[in-house]
C-alpha cells in the first residue's frame, strides 16, 4: 500500500537524519523512526477515513432519497390504489432499479482508495453486490462474492440465499450459516437462523429446521424464531412464517412481501 511505503521511508529517513547527520545513537534513531514511521500512518489513516466516509455517504444518500420516495409513493398509494398489484409491483421494481443503478455508478468515487486502504478492493465489491442484490442483478453478484467481505450477518444471509437458489446443498448451506453465526452477538443470530430454518422447512427437514431454532434461540428471544420453534414442536408446519421479521427477511428474495392497499370508501350513500 501507498500509505505503507510512504511510512516506511519517512521512517528510514527520519532514522538516517538524526543517526548520520546528527550524529544520534542507534536506539534513539531508530525509536524516532519507528515512532515517525507510527505517527505518519495514524494520521494518514484518520485523514484516508474521514474521505472514504464521506464518500460513502454521497452513495448512501441517494439510496435513503430513493427510498424515501418510493415510500412516498406507497403511501399514497393507501389513499389511491394502483390499477393492479401487478402494476405496482413492477412500477416500484423499476423504481427501485434507477436509484439503485445511480448509487452503484456512485461507488466509483471510491476507486480513488485502492491503492490507499487496506482491503478497499474487497469494500467496493461488497458495497456493490449489496446494490445489485436489491435489483436481482444475480450475474454481478455471482461474479462480486468471492471478492466480498462476509463478516456482517446481513451479507452472510445473502450468500446463504444465493446458494439456495442455485440449489446447492443443504450441507454446504449449514457450513456458511455455522461460520456466520458463530461471529453474531446476542440477538444477531436473527436473520440468519430464520433463513437457515426457512429453507430447511423449504427443503422437508422440518426436525433440521427444529434443531436449527433450537440452537439460535440460545442467543436470542426474537418472537418470530420462537414461534416457529414453537410450530415445528406442535408439527404445525404450515403456520411457519418468518414475515414477523418485516423488511430485512424480504431483503433476502427468498419471498416475495404482499402490497396492501385500502380502497376508499365511498362518501355517499
Amino acid at each position: 500500500m501507498i500509505t505503507l511505503l510512504i511510512a516506511v521511508a519517512a521512517g528510514g529517513g527520519v532514522f538516517s537524519a538524526l543517526h548520520y547527520a546528527a550524529d544520534w545513537g542507534v536506539g534513539w534513531s531508530v525509536a524516532a523512526g519507528v515512532l515517525t514511521f507510527g505517527l505518519f500512518q495514524v494520521l494518514a489513516g484518520v485523514m484516508l477515513q474521514k474521505r472514504v466516509r464521506r464518500d460513502m455517504e454521497s452513495v448512501q444518500s441517494v439510496l435513503a432519497n430513493g427510498q424515501r420516495q418510493l415510500q412516498q409513493k406507497m403511501q399514497r398509494w393507501q389513499l389511491r390504489p394502483p390499477g393492479s398489484l401487478q402494476a405496482a409491483q413492477k412500477e416500484i421494481s423499476e423504481d427501485t432499479r434507477i436509484f439503485v443503478r445511480e448509487a452503484i455508478a456512485r461507488t466509483a468515487v471510491l476507486e480513488k482508495y485502492r491503492l490507499w486502504v487496506p482491503m478497499m478492493n474487497r469494500q467496493i465489491a461488497t458495497a456493490r453486490l449489496q446494490l445489485s442484490w436489491m435489483i436481482k442483478d444475480f450475474k454481478t453478484v455471482d461474479a462480486l462474492m468471492p471478492k466480498a467481505i462476509l463478516v456482517d450477518p446481513t451479507m452472510v444471509a445473502i450468500k446463504m440465499a444465493r446458494m439456495y437458489m442455485l440449489d446447492r446443498p443443504t450441507g454446504e448451506i449449514l457450513k456458511v450459516y455455522g461460520k456466520g453465526v458463530r461471529r453474531t452477538r446476542y440477538n444477531g443470530n436473527v436473520l440468519l437462523a430464520a433463513a437457515m430454518s426457512w429453507m430447511q422447512v423449504r427443503r422437508n427437514d422440518a426436525d433440521g429446521a427444529f434443531k436449527t431454532l433450537t440452537e439460535a434461540l440460545k442467543k436470542s428471544d426474537n418472537e418470530t424464531l420462537k414461534q416457529n420453534h414453537q410450530n415445528l414442536m406442535n408439527n404445525r408446519v404450515a403456520h411457519f412464517s418468518n414475515s414477523g421479521i418485516g423488511d430485512q427477511w424480504y431483503s433476502l428474495l427468498l419471498e416475495e412481501p404482499r402490497i396492501h392497499t385500502q380502497r376508499q370508501r365511498s362518501m355517499y350513500r
